[in-house]
């Protein structure tokens, strides 16, 4: 097997690979209405598709296309070289579309409506490969109506492969046969051809002009379909134009060539209905961008509720969580001259109450007192316990349903704009919200008490490094060191050698202030570190638990309709670029002329007619 002939299979394949893709896409579910209405379009197309690959090594049907008096029929009867179809210049002479074939040509491979043709076998050499419709005028006075001609010629050109345009002199700038080619040239070939060329002047140079804004246009024939009838009519060889116009159908339109031919066509026609989905969806999809950002705005409205609500909720028990703090970072310090005045600080309370009780002078004191120690006892015990169930009741601690309710109002508005079914923003996803909720917080807190522990075993660690507790141990051992050396010179030296008086108990009374001042001074910076490091913690786990509720989404079924819409696209545009790759690797002749830049809406409007 040659290189071009696998080329031409892998092409092929690619062509076959891309349809399955596209099958693919539309099976996807979405409650996004443009994205339902791309598939029902896209759905006809592919069923459309799917009649052309029946059809592929079927006969090529050849469709004459223009307006009235153009010379249709007798093109028509040149091609074939004998009369068999009524031609006239000056009126519609064609009202009921006429199908000429060869004899041995079977028709029902053509996928055409048989019963609305008039059929004329004839046995000529240019329809050994091809089949020819003389197709009804475009630029009648009459309506699209059941039964007319424009209904008619619409109905026939979804089975047409290669459209012969047929203009005059008078007839190339008629904007009604301009306008029905722009709906027909979809998913065919262009072959262009000026007839009338013994009565006409020479206008394909301005034709063209005129048509190459908007279609490929290879060549343009100028033909006398007359005098072609009468030269073979005569057994002479058509001379001119019509010559080369008949090589080009024989040549081009060819068994060789069909396959290629009706491929290009179903490319263009998927391109086509793609382009237009396309276009379709980015239209809309900047509502979808704005439903997102809003529900962006609401999560975020939501976020910042919750981590108020359960930062709160959570500094409710602050005072109790730093004394173990405190009581943590002294205990990591071990035995250290600063370690001992964080755990004089943080057992304070229970050193005043034992004071208490050695000021006792009788057993009822005593049992007072114990009664009141014991009830502090009691009612540390309650704060504790307090605590605990505040944590472990943070499980049901969320948004007000009012809350969700007024955030559903607010979305219903865009999500109409976007064009979502409005059946997904049910209430139905608020218990959806909370039930996921309590999942995740059960899973993200375990033990209630655990996230605490850990974020007091994580600050007590990092507030025990060796640096800062040298910088405090330091500090609190010069005032001391201060003291002492002060007070053993006075004794030992300044007393016995200088004679100086030994310092009174003014001294030791405001050397004691100081001391409980310096040390209070160092508990307050040491304890404002722990302070603030146990509230950013906290906010922290706050931020946590709330994203860790909304991390589903606000609106779960909602947003995954619009990442799903996303995708959606982007998986089109991706189809879109491979087909138009494809496309440009087909080998097609280039002396048939094909439509650019045609407008997908009005070109689907017919080649999905069905």
């Amino acid at each position: 097997m040659s290189v071009p002939e696998l080329l031409q299979l892998e092409l092929l394949a690619q062509v076959d690979d891309l349809l399955e893709r596209l099958n693919t896409w539309l099976e996807i579910d979405s409650n996004w209405e443009p994205l339902q209405a791309s598939r029902a379009l896209l759905r006809r197309v592919v069923f459309r598709v799917e009649s052309l690959r029946v059809r592929l090594e079927a006969p090529l049907v050849v469709a004459t296309f223009g307006g009235t008096g153009t010379g249709k029929s007798a093109l028509i009867n040149a091609l074939v070289g004998r009369e068999c179809t009524a031609s006239g210049r000056q009126r519609p002479t064609t009202t009921r579309p006429i199908l000429v074939a060869h004899p041995l040509t079977e028709l029902e491979p053509l996928g055409l409506p048989l019963d609305a043709f008039e059929i004329t076998l004839v046995d000529a050499p240019a329809l050994r490969d091809i089949v020819i419709v003389d197709c009804p005028d475009p630029d009648t006075n009459e309506a699209e109506t059941a039964g007319s001609n424009l209904e008619r010629l619409r109905q026939m050109l979804p089975h047409c492969d290669v459209l012969l345009y047929t203009s005059t002199q008078q007839k190339y700038r008629s904007a009604r046969v301009v306008q029905e080619l722009s709906q027909a040239a979809a998913g065919c070939r262009l072959i262009f051809v000026q007839t009338h060329a013994d009565l006409d002047e020479d206008i394909r140079d301005d034709w063209r002009n005129l048509l190459a804004e908007h279609y490929e246009v290879p060549d343009v024939f100028f033909v006398d379909s007359l005098r072609a009838l009468r030269e073979q009519a005569a057994g002479q060889r058509p001379s001119g134009d019509f010559s080369r116009l008949l090589d080009l159908l024989s040549r081009e339109l060819g068994t060789a060539q069909r396959t290629q031919v009706r491929r290009a066509n179903l490319l263009d026609l998927v391109q086509a209905a793609l382009d237009h989905c396309r276009k379709t969806l980015a239209d809309h999809e900047v509502r979808l961008v704005e439903l997102e950002d809003e529900l962006e705005r609401q999560r975020q409205l939501m976020l910042a509720t919750m981590t108020v609500r359960l930062r709160d909720e959570l500094l409710a028990s602050r005072n109790l969580w730093e004394r173990r703090l405190l009581g943590e970072v002294a205990q990591i310090w071990g035995f250290s001259p600063f370690s001992s005045v964080l755990r004089l600080y943080n057992s304070l309370g229970t050193l005043l109450a034992s004071a208490t009780l050695v000021r006792a002078r009788s057993s009822a004191q005593l049992a007072i007192l114990g009664a009141m120690q014991g009830m502090q006892w009691l009612n540390s015990r309650r704060v504790e316990q307090e605590s605990e169930d505040r944590m472990q009741q943070l499980a049901t601690l969320g948004l007000d349903d009012h809350v969700l309710r007024e955030a559903q109002l607010v979305l219903s508005g865009y999500v109409h704009s976007a064009r979502f079914d409005s059946r997904i923003l049910q209430i139905s996803d608020l218990k959806h919200l909370r039930h996921e909720a309590a999942r995740v917080e059960s899973q993200f807190l375990g033990d209630a008490g655990r996230s605490v522990e850990e974020i007091i075993s994580s600050l007590a660690r990092r507030h025990s490094g060796w640096l800062r507790r040298g910088c405090y141990e330091v500090l609190w051992l010069a005032f001391v060191s201060y003291l002492i050396v002060r007070i053993g010179k006075n004794f030992f030296w300044d007393s016995v050698f200088l004679k100086t008086p030994i310092l009174t108990m003014e001294f030791y009374i405001a050397a004691g202030v100081f001391l409980v001042l310096w040390s209070g001074l160092l508990l307050m910076m040491f304890t404002r570190g722990l302070r603030s490091g146990l509230n950013q913690r906290i906010n922290e786990l706050a931020v946590e638990l709330a994203q860790s509720r909304l991390g589903s989404g606000l609106f779960p079924q909602l947003e995954t309709a619009c990442r799903d819409a996303h995708h959606v696209c982007r998986q089109l545009e991706h189809l879109a670029l491979t087909t138009n790759e494809i496309r440009r690797h087909i080998a097609v002749s280039p002396g048939l002329g094909a439509a650019r830049g045609v407008d997908p809406e009005k070109a689907l409007a017919v080649a999905t007619a069905r």
